[in-house]
C-alpha cells in the first residue's frame, strides 16, 4: 500500500501534532568479515539503544527484495511515493536543490568530476573528492562551454559533483549514463533509450566532448561523467496529501531537491550536524513536519571506511537527546538505504528504523541494529508505509470504513 495514494480520504481535522523524520544516510551495512559486527554493531549508541527498548522497531526496503535504490527513489519512497511510479531523474534533483533555472522542457543531469588516465580509462570516480571550492573553480571554466541552440547551465553541488541544465527544442531525458561506476574501464558511452532522445544524446556528447579539452591539464579532476538526466518533475504536494507544513534541512543540494519536489519547505544550510540542528531548533515551531538529513556515514561507507561510519554513527546518537528535546509526537529514525562499507557501495539490504511515540508498541530490544530491529514489532515493510505510520501516531488519520 502506497501511503500518499490513500491518506488524503482519512485526514484527521484540528491535530497539532508534530512529526520529526531523521534520515541517516546509508545506515544500514553488513558484519565487518574479523568481527561478524556491522558498524550499528560496532558503535557505541547508547541514546538509539534506550529508543530501540521504548520505541517500535523494523526494517524497511525502499524497492522490494534484491532491488538497490538510488538516494533519490530511496527518499520518494520515505515521503509515502511510490519510486517505480515517480522515477525522477538524478540530475533533476540536484538542479531544484541547487535552484538552478530548471523549467518543463529542459534536461538536468548530474556531474561527476573524476580522474581519467592517458587511454581516458576513469581510475578514480571522484577525482579524490575534490573539495567544494575546487569544483566551483572547475565549474567556471566548463561554463565556457557552447552548444548551438542550446542553452547550458552548470553549477557546483558538493565535493566532486555537480550539475547541469540542458535548455533547447527537442531534447527528452531518456538517456543511459556514462559512469561505470567501477574504475579501470573507459566511460560508457550515452545511448538513447527512446527514439526521441537522439538529440539529448548528440547535445551530452557535445558537452563531454568540450569538457575533455577543458580539463585535460586539471589534476585530480581531469575528466566528468554525466548520469541522472531528468525532466523537471511534477508530483502530488505533501500539503494536499498530508495535511503537513512540512521543511526540509539537508546540507547536501540533492536532498533539498527531492523534499522539495514533494512539496517541503527547504532551508540552505552546510551538513554538519550541529547547524542543521540550529536551524531545526529555530524553525520546529512553525512546521508540523521536519525532514533532517545526515549525510556523511553514506560517504564513509561509499569510500570503504568502516571505523569512520562506526565514528559518525556515534556522532549521529549524541544528538538523539537534542531532537527528543523538542518533544515531537512522533519521532522517526530511519535510512533511506543501507552503504555497507564492505561493498563500498548503496545495497539491496533492508534498514533499522525505530519509531517513538506515546502510542508505539515498546519493543524492549537490547540495542539499535540490523539484527536487533529485525526482531521489532513492525517487522520488515516497504519503505512506503513509514509516512502512514508517522501520521497515525500523530493521531493525524481517521479510521477508514465503518
Amino acid at each position: 500500500m502506497i501511503s500518499s495514494e490513500f491518506t488524503k480520504g482519512l485526514l484527521a481535522e484540528g491535530r497539532d501534532t508534530k512529526i520529526l523524520m531523521v534520515v541517516v544516510d546509508g545506515l544500514g551495512g553488513l558484519p565487518d568479515p574479523r568481527t561478524g559486527k556491522s558498524e550499528l554493531d560496532t558503535a557505541h549508541l547508547p541514546n538509539l539503544d534506550a529508543l530501540a527498548a521504548s520505541g517500535s522497531c523494523g526494517l524497511i526496503s525502499p524497492l522490494g527484495p534484491g532491488f538497490t535504490p538510488g538516494s533519490g527513489p530511496a527518499h520518494l519512497a520515505l515521503f509515502g511515493y511510490d519510486p517505480w511510479k515517480h522515477q525522477i531523474g538524478r540530475g533533476a534533483l540536484s538542479a531544484m536543490g541547487l535552484g538552478l533555472d530548471f523549467r518543463a522542457g529542459d534536461v538536468a543531469a548530474r556531474l561527476n568530476f573524476c580522474t581519467v588516465d592517458d587511454q581516458g580509462w576513469v581510475t578514480d570516480r571522484r577525482a579524490g573528492r575534490i573539495p567544494t571550492e575546487k569544483c566551483a573553480e572547475l565549474c567556471e571554466k566548463l561554463a565556457s562551454i557552447r552548444i548551438p541552440g542550446v542553452e547550458v547551465c552548470i553549477a557546483p553541488e558538493m565535493e566532486y559533483r555537480a550539475a547541469v541544465v540542458f535548455r533547447g527544442e527537442g531534447l527528452e531525458d531518456e538517456v543511459s549514463d556514462s559512469d561505470p561506476q567501477v574504475t579501470g574501464v573507459p566511460p560508457h558511452a550515452l545511448e538513447a533509450r527512446v527514439k526521441g532522445s537522439a538529440r539529448m544524446v548528440q547535445v551530452a556528447n557535445a558537452f563531454l566532448d568540450q569538457a575533455h579539452q577543458i580539463l585535460r591539464g586539471e589534476q585530480p579532476a581531469n575528466m566528468v561523467l554525466i548520469r541522472g538526466f531528468g525532466q523537471y518533475p511534477v508530483l502530488p504536494q505533501m500539503g494536499a496529501i498530508y495535511g503537513l507544513k512540512a521543511l526540509a534541512i539537508a546540507g547536501y543540494p540533492m536532498y533539498r531537491g527531492v523534499a522539495s519536489a514533494v512539496g517541503m519547505e527547504t532551508v540552505e544550510t552546510d551538513w554538519h550536524l550541529d547547524r542543521e540542528l540550529a536551524v531545526l531548533q529555530a524553525r520546529w515551531s512553525g512546521c508540523d513536519f521536519v525532514y533532517l538529513h545526515i549525510k556523511k556515514t553514506d560517504s564513509a561507507g561509499e569510500d570503504g571506511d568502516f571505523s569512520r561510519k562506526v565514528s559518525l554513527l556515534e556522532e549521529v546518537d549524541q544528538y538523539v537527546p537534542k531532537f527528543l528535546e523538542l518533544k515531537p509526537e512522533v519521532f522517526v529514525l530511519t535510512g533511506d538505504h543501507s552503504t555497507p562499507s564492505i561493498m563500498r557501495s548503496h545495497s539491496w539490504h533492508p534498514v533499522p528504523l525505530v519509531l517513538h511515540s506515546p502510542w508505539a508498541m515498546p519493543d524492549g530490544l537490547p540495542g539499535f541494529s540490523e539484527r536487533h530491529c529485525r526482531a521489532g514489532s513492525l517487522g520488515q515493510l516497504p519503505s512506503t508505509a513509514v509516512m502512514a505510520l508517522a501520521l497515525a501516531h500523530a493521531r493525524r488519520l481517521e479510521k477508514f470504513g465503518a
